[in-house]
C-alpha cells in the first residue's frame, strides 16, 4: 500500500510548471499514487534556469522553488506517483523493484514540442522501497547533477538536473549524512524492467498498453512490438557508442537501469576513465567487472535481448517473433561497432572512413593502456607536442604517430576537428569526490565551478586548465558508490 501524505497547495504560487500528464492515465497496474514526503528546512543549491525556460516552467520564489523541489509542497497540476518496475541486477532477476526513493511528480510539453518527466530522487518511502528510507544524501545528488548536466553538454543522450535542494535532515548510510533532492528531468521513465515485470507476470493486457504507450511516446514510425524492439536497439547502440567515445563508466548497466528512449539514466557508482584501461572499473558493487568500460558493448545487446523476450510474450505467433527478435539484437554488435568507429575516427580527425583505420584506433589505445596515457588529454592533444607526454614511453607515441600522420596526408589541418570531437574537460573522479568533500562542509564553489565549466566542455578555457589535470597518485579515486 502506498504511503501518503497530506500536503497544502501553494495555490497562489509565482512558479508555475505547465503539466500534461500521460503516464498518470495509465491503468493503476503500472504506478502507485505516492506524495513525497516532506522534509524539515529545504535550501535551493541549484536551479537550472535553462533547462526551466525550455520547459516552459515560469520560475518563482526562491523558498517557494525549495518547498515543491523537496517535496514539501505540490503544485498544480501535478500528480505524483511512484512507477512500478522490475529488472535484472548484475544478471540476476528480481521481480519487483520500482520507484523506492523517486516520486514522479508528472510531466511537461516543453516549447520545443518535447515531453519530458519531472521526478523528484530522494523523495521519501514509497511502496517499492523494500525497507528503504527512501532518501538520498547529498553527495550523490551533486554527482548527478553534475555528471548529467556534463553528459548533455557533451552532445550524449541523458536524463538532466533542473534542480537539486538541500533537507535539512540526516540521512543514515555507514554514518551520519546531509539528505538532499534532486529533480530530474527525463523522456520519460520507461525501462525496459517496466516491460519485464509485466512479461514475468503474464500481464499481457498492461504488456500491450505499455508497448502501446512507448511507441505513441517515443518511437511513433515503429510498427509494433518488433519495431520498438529495432527502434530501441538502435537507440542504445548509438548511445553506447557515444559512452565509449568520452571514456564514460556506466558502472551498473542493469535492466532497471536501461532506459527505452535512449538517454543515459540512474548515475549511480558512474565514473570517466583517467589513464586508459579497457577493463576499468570503479563500481564498489561491480566486484566481477560486468560493467567494465570495455564490456559496455556486450552488456547492451545482454539487456536488448531481455527485453526482446519480455516484448515476445505478447506476439501472436511466438515462433516468427522470436526469429525477427533474435535478428535484431543479433545485429547490435556490428551496429555499436560502426558507431564506436565513427566517433573514434572524428576523434582522430579522419575525415573519411578507410580500411585499416580500426587497427589504427586499436594500436593507439593499446599503446594508450601500455604507457598510463590519458583518455581525456591525449585525444584532445593530438597533432600537438604535449601528446607525447601523456605516455611514460613517448617514443612508443611517436611510431603511432607517424602512422596517424601519414594516413591523414592530404587532408585539412586537423586541430579544428579534434577540437569539435574531443572534450578538453570531463568530471574528474578525484575533483567530483573533493567537490562532495566540500560540500558536505557547506562550500558549494567547486560544485559552482564544475557545473559552469563542464558546460562548455570542448571549450579551451585556459582559466581552468587545472580542472584538466588528471589525479595525482594520492587522489586516484578507485572505487564509487551508488547513491542509496
Amino acid at each position: 500500500m502506498a504511503i501518503q501524505q497530506v500536503r497544502v497547495i501553494y495555490a497562489s504560487m509565482s512558479l508555475h510548471i505547465p503539466f500534461d500528464n500521460s503516464f498518470a492515465r495509465l491503468p493503476g497496474a503500472f504506478f502507485s499514487a505516492q506524495a513525497p514526503q516532506p522534509v524539515t528546512a529545504p535550501r535551493l543549491i541549484a536551479f537550472n534556469a535553462d533547462l526551466a525556460r525550455l520547459m516552459g516552467i515560469a520560475l518563482g520564489e526562491v523558498e517557494e522553488m525549495a518547498q515543491v523541489f523537496a517535496g514539501n509542497a505540490i503544485p498544480e497540476g501535478a500528480e505524483p506517483l511512484a512507477q512500478l518496475y522490475s529488472g535484472h541486477q548484475f544478471g540476476q532477476y528480481n521481480p519487483q523493484l520500482g520507484d523506492g526513493r523517486a516520486v514522479l511528480l508528472g510531466e511537461v510539453v516543453g516549447l520545443d514540442g518535447q515531453r519530458r518527466d519531472i521526478q523528484l530522487k530522494g523523495a521519501g518511502r514509497t511502496a517499492w522501497s523494500r525497507g528503504g528510507d527512501g532518501r538520498a544524501w547529498l553527495g550523490p545528488v551533486l554527482r548527478e547533477y553534475v555528471v548529467s548536466e556534463a553528459m548533455h553538454a557533451l552532445g550524449i543522450p541523458t536524463t538532466r538536473a533542473l534542480a537539486a535542494v538541500e533537507t535539512g535532515e540526516p540521512v543514515y548510510r555507514d554514518r551520519a549524512l546531509p539528505g538532499a533532492v534532486l529533480t530530474r528531468v527525463a523522456a520519460s521513465h520507461l525501462r525496459v524492467g517496466t516491460f519485464q515485470v509485466f512479461a514475468a507476470r503474464g500481464d499481457l493486457a498492461s504488456l500491450e498498453r505499455l508497448t502501446d504507450y512507448a511507441i505513441a511516446r517515443h518511437y511513433p514510425e515503429a510498427q509494433g512490438p518488433m519495431g520498438l524492439l529495432r527502434a530501441v536497439c538502435t537507440a542504445q547502440a548509438r548511445l553506447v557508442a557515444q559512452w565509449l567515445s568520452v571514456g564514460f563508466i556506466h558502472g551498473v548497466m542493469n535492466t532497471d537501469n536501461c532506459a527505452i528512449s535512449g538517454e543515459t539514466i540512474d548515475y549511480g557508482p558512474c565514473a570517466f576513465l583517467d589513464s586508459y584501461h579497457p577493463q576499468t572499473v570503479y563500481s564498489s558493487i561491480d566486484r566481477y567487472g560486468r560493467y567494465a568500460y570495455d564490456r559496455q558493448a556486450d552488456i547492451v545487446v545482454w539487456n536488448m535481448a531481455q527485453f526482446a523476450t519480455a516484448l515476445i510474450q505478447q506476439m501472436e505467433d511466438r515462433e516468427a517473433a522470436v526469429e525477427e527478435a533474435t535478428e535484431i539484437v543479433h545485429a547490435m554488435p556490428g551496429q555499436i561497432e560502426a558507431q564506436r568507429l565513427e566517433r573514434f575516427g572524428a576523434k582522430l580527425a579522419l575525415a573519411d572512413a578507410r580500411e585499416g583505420d580500426a587497427e589504427l584506433l586499436s594500436d593507439l589505445l593499446d599503446c594508450m593502456a601500455e604507457n598510463q596515457a590519458d583518455f581525456t588529454n591525449t585525444f584532445r592533444a593530438l597533432g600537438t607536442l604535449q601528446a607525447r607526454d601523456q605516455f611514460t614511453d613517448p617514443m612508443a607515441f611517436d611510431s603511432w604517430e607517424a602512422g596517424w600522420r601519414a594516413r591523414r596526408a592530404g587532408q585539412p589541418d586537423p586541430m579544428p576537428l579534434i577540437a569539435a570531437a574531443n572534450p578538453a574537460f570531463i568530471p574528474r573522479n578525484h575533483r567530483m569526490e573533493q567537490m562532495i568533500e566540500d560540500a558536505v562542509a557547506g562550500d558549494y564553489r567547486l560544485f559552482e565551478r564544475l557545473t559552469q565549466v563542464l558546460a562548455h566542455p570542448y571549450d579551451d578555457q585556459p582559466e581552468a586548465a587545472d580542472l584538466k589535470r588528471p589525479p595525482l597518485p594520492s587522489e586516484v579515486v578507485q572505487a564509487t558508490f551508488c547513491g542509496t
